[in-house]
């Protein structure tokens, strides 16, 4: 299997620095800085890439979870919103959001509830932020046509 590999760089102090970080496939480079993370300033910041990650490993793996019990699903939007809040002298993340909305012909709400669950339980993302409280709100959603 494959190892993935980012990048980061950082100058100056945490108040007064910046940084910049950049996937290893190329895909994606850009500056961050204390604004970026702990504020609302321009640029990006750890805690966005790992919500990206946590929606891109959660869709992928609904999907593969929902084929492997014999349904077809046609599209899934998930969104992660990862919580940093200061705890003690330090920063933690203390909490990540999964909202997921999915089409999936031919399923039930429950059916689709357990196949969400189970993927927030085992997508490769979710066990690698194990210490972190992952919360789920699952929608199926009807095709329009």
């Amino acid at each position: 299997m494959a190892t993935r590999t980012g990048h980061a760089i950082w100058e100056g102090t945490l108040k007064d620095g910046k940084g910049t970080m950049k996937l290893g496939s190329g895909a994606f480079e850009g500056p961050y800085s204390f604004a970026s993370r702990f504020e609302n300033g321009n640029g990006t910041n750890p805690e966005e890439l790992i919500g990206a990650a946590e929606a891109g490993c959660f869709s992928m793996a609904l999907s593969l979870g929902l084929s492997n019990a014999g349904y077809s699903p046609k599209r899934i939007s998930t969104t992660a919103s990862v919580h940093i809040e200061k705890v003690g002298d330090g920063f933690k993340i203390t909490s990540i959001d999964l909202k997921t909305e999915a089409e999936v012909p031919g399923i039930d709400e429950k059916t689709f509830i357990e196949q969400a669950e189970a993927t927030k339980k085992n997508c490769p993302v979710s066990l690698a932020l194990a210490g972190t409280e992952i919360n789920l709100q699952a929608k199926l959603v009807q095709s329009a046509s």
